[in-house]
């Protein structure tokens, strides 16, 4: 799925996709600070959450940090990724969902955290998304931060500048390679494709 010419036109786009995920961070940093939120990794892990990712520069970004990595930790992150593949396969046939680790997460902690894909970024707490439409969608945050906000006044973390702006991201890359292929997988999915 990842070719050399989308590598090589990566690079272009590589800067402006760090500088929007450190616009992100800081946007959700104050936000979590407000309620003195702060993810420890707990029994509700959002590694655990079978997110779908939906963009070529991401997809590219966490192959960037996954080459960095050793070869035997490489090895051993495509086996755990295809283990979730293959168990999430099978519970889909059955009509049910589960909960799995993501095979990035080690002792509590993301082995490609600076590369961690958008929603990975934003979750946990409560936000909203205003559409083009003029509706905003409200979601809440993770069960913790749930429990810590019911106490607090409530700050609208707004999702859809970040959003808007790796759609723009996303729509040149796209433009530039003349990929118009859709991305709908989950990290373990792009993992299994990094050999």
């Amino acid at each position: 799925m990842i070719t050399p010419a989308m590598i090589d036109s990566f690079a272009l786009f590589s800067d402006r996709l760090k500088l929007a995920f450190q616009r992100m961070d800081a946007a959700y940093q104050k936000a979590a600070a407000h309620y003195d939120f702060h993810c420890s990794g707990c029994e509700d892990n959002c590694c655990r959450t079978r997110f779908h990712h939906h963009t070529l520069l991401e997809f590219i970004y966490i192959f960037k940090g996954f080459e960095e990595l050793s070869a035997a930790k490489r090895k051993d992150i495509r086996q755990k990724a295809e283990a979730v593949c293959s168990e999430s396969l099978e519970s889909e046939k059955h009509g049910e969902t589960i909960r799995l680790m993501c095979p990035l997460n080690e002792k509590g902690l993301c082995l490609l955290y600076d590369y961690r894909p958008m929603i990975c970024r934003l979750h946990g707490i409560s936000h909203e998304i205003h559409r083009p439409d003029g509706q905003v969608l409200y979601g809440p945050g993770c069960d913790v931060f749930m429990n810590i906000a019911e106490k607090q006044k409530n700050v609208n973390f707004d999702r859809t500048p970040f959003y808007k702006e790796i759609a723009m991201l996303e729509k040149a890359f796209r433009e530039k390679t003349g990929n118009s292929q859709g991305v709908k997988m989950t990290v373990s999915q792009m993992l299994i494709h990094f050999f």
